[in-house]
């Protein structure tokens, strides 16, 4: 079972995710962006998101050593790589590669490029550095850019991986050293077959946890480049997530280009849960923060107002959706969706 949908961030003024500068730009920092049809995209990167998620973590979770080996072109660096220790090494995986033995873990939080649903081009903004300069020294010149835009990224959270490491099967490489195996399970842990793969197992109270603080921390998320000068919501202004059955992805074409102006297609949503009921496997939950997209969500509300009343679908801002599903799911409610 995985929980699938896509998220939206509502960028204002901002700059959170900076791509690379060339020589030819001068002192110009700029900001991720490409270019299709002849028009102008920004977009944040799938690790920049990953890392706002992870630099989120409330304080109670430990996350996971990061160790540094070799130096110049020959420099590794990688976590400890103990996802029964650390939640974040659980989520978004790793490849903790030594001299003695490789172990690596696929993410079971897949995430795609945050692009700006509508074209929009950068903004450079200008600045100077003069201050404490001697008398009559030249200031300091430099530009970075901004946009303002919302940027839409699919999501899928692999809800049967998390809290299971791999060791044999159809795995390149072992999650865990045995070593870690043992200490795994002397903590609570058990030896579990799973999709044909045999792993190690963390208690299904863990694994509710785990899968709780990360719909939490979501709903939380802040960070993100330059918040210095262009500090702004990195929360989601709107998210969907329903349960599937399978790993493919319905929900992409749910806000489109309308003259000039983003939309929320309610027809492409109908439709895509109806074509898709018979592996979808309860709810479906889009959060919607109010005033984004203009009064649009009060429409889709009454557009949709008949798979509510059958409750396949809840509209409601998008911590309260978060919050609801992860308390749903930490009391037990939703214990089929763990199981092989």
């Amino acid at each position: 079972m995985y929980l699938t949908g896509k998220a939206v961030l509502d960028i204002q003024a901002g700059a959170p995710n900076n791509g690379r500068g060339t020589a030819d730009q001068g002192n110009v920092t700029p900001v991720k962006q490409h270019r299709t049809g002849g028009k102008t995209y920004p977009y944040g990167s799938a690790q920049w998101w990953r890392r706002m998620v992870r630099d989120s973590f409330p304080d109670t979770e430990t996350p996971s050593p990061v160790i540094v080996n070799g130096k110049d072109a020959k420099q590794q660096a990688y976590t400890s790589g103990r996802p029964d220790k650390y939640l974040d090494d659980d989520f978004f995986g790793y490849m903790a590669a030594t001299k003695a033995a490789t172990f690596m873990r696929d993410t079971v939080l897949n995430t795609g490029t945050f692009v700006s649903i509508a074209p929009e081009r950068p903004t450079r903004d200008f600045g100077t550095m003069s201050r404490g300069l001697p008398t009559g020294a030249n200031p300091i010149l430099h530009e970075h850019e901004f946009y303002t835009a919302a940027l839409q990224g699919d999501l899928r959270l692999d809800l049967q991986r998390i809290g299971f490491f791999e060791q044999q099967g159809k795995v390149r490489k072992a999650s865990l050293s045995d070593e870690a195996v043992q200490e795994a399970m002397q903590a609570g842990a058990t030896e579990v077959t799973r999709r044909g793969i045999a792993g190690v197992l963390l208690p299904i109270e863990e694994r509710r946890r785990r899968t709780a603080v990360l719909l939490r921390t979501i709903a939380a998320t802040h960070g993100g480049a330059s918040s210095a000068a262009h500090f702004g919501d990195r929360t989601p202004a709107l998210i969907l997530l329903a349960p599937v059955q399978g790993g493919n992805q319905p929900f992409t074409r749910i806000l489109n280009v309308v003259d000039n102006e983003i939309r929320f297609n309610s027809a492409t949503l109908r439709e895509e849960v109806d074509a898709w009921s018979d592996v979808i496997d309860g709810t479906v939950r889009l959060g919607w923060a109010p005033s984004f997209l203009g009064g649009q969500r009060e429409i889709a509300r009454e557009e949709l107002s008949d798979l509510i009343k059958d409750q396949r679908l809840i509209i409601d801002h998008p911590r309260v959706v978060l919050s609801q599903l992860a308390d749903e799911i930490t009391t037990g409610q939703h214990e089929n969706w763990f199981q092989d």
